[in-house]
């Protein structure tokens, strides 16, 4: 087992692709702390993985929150002693252009999916340095390194994420915390089902989505594998990077 031994926070774990992280690292040997506003969704992951022989625990928060991130934090090294792995998942979607957006959807947008990521790092900055090192992994997007019509508040949000995650790294390689992000393509998950229920036509955007992949659409499991090689051993000597785990999609253009 990768993981056997450590511990990790999953933030967004009570679905799509936190739901599938917390899953597979349970089945790699961690004890995860699944973390999330839904309450109810946090504790069907904790049922899941402990019905396939894992570990795990549920803690309601809600990382737009400077409290609650304190109480997850404070609570979860109480459960474990010691958290060895951050994944900071959890987000939402506004779709919109420059001109469609609200002011108010533009900050809540860039609260939940980036300010989060420093709220969160922050809380367990002096846990990892005192414990000589820790690792955090971002869920950034394609959306945050290539532009896509209609999602200029979230593009803005990955791609912050995208950034954070390298300033990071470079702050924290002293002390021994790797900090690294993904960068998923579009894959089966709640947030993406809400975007194509926002769509005049969503079946002619399915199929233009397929086609932008050349490996075809992929599953909440490939974005999960990717987490896994990132907080295990084997990638001890990579920090700051933003891996795009996308079938392909960010490769370049794609002859229909």
């Amino acid at each position: 087992m990768r993981l056997q031994g450590k511990s990790a926070i999953v933030t967004g774990a009570g679905s799509g692709i936190g739901k599938a992280t917390a899953q597979r690292f349970a089945a790699e040997g961690a004890m995860v702390i699944c973390a999330g506003l839904s309450k109810a969704d946090n504790q069907a992951t904790v049922a899941e993985i402990q019905a396939a022989g894992g570990r795990a625990e549920a803690i309601e928060a809600d990382i737009s929150r400077d409290e609650d991130v304190a109480n997850l934090v404070t609570r979860a090294i109480a459960a474990v002693e010691r958290v060895d792995i951050l994944i900071n998942n959890a987000g939402q979607a506004v779709i919109g252009t420059v001109e469609e957006v609200s002011s108010e959807d533009w900050d809540r947008q860039l609260d939940v999916n980036l300010k989060s990521i420093y709220r969160t790092s922050k809380a367990i900055w002096p846990h990892f340095k005192a414990q000589g090192g820790g690792i955090i992994l971002n869920t950034a997007s394609i959306a945050g390194l290539i532009g896509t019509p209609g999602q200029v508040s979230y593009g803005v949000s990955k791609a912050g994420a995208v950034m954070i995650t390298k300033c990071m790294a470079l702050d924290g390689a002293k002390d021994n915390i790797r900090v690294n992000c993904v960068c998923p393509g579009w894959v089966p998950t709640p947030m993406v089902d809400y975007h194509m229920s926002q769509l005049d036509d969503p079946g002619a955007f399915q199929a233009r989505i397929e086609r932008l992949h050349p490996l075809g659409l992929g599953e909440t499991q490939h974005i999960a594998a990717g987490f896994l090689f990132l907080a295990s051993d084997e990638a001890r000597w990579i920090t700051g990077i933003a891996l795009p785990i996308d079938g392909g999609l960010t490769c370049g253009l794609v002859a229909d």
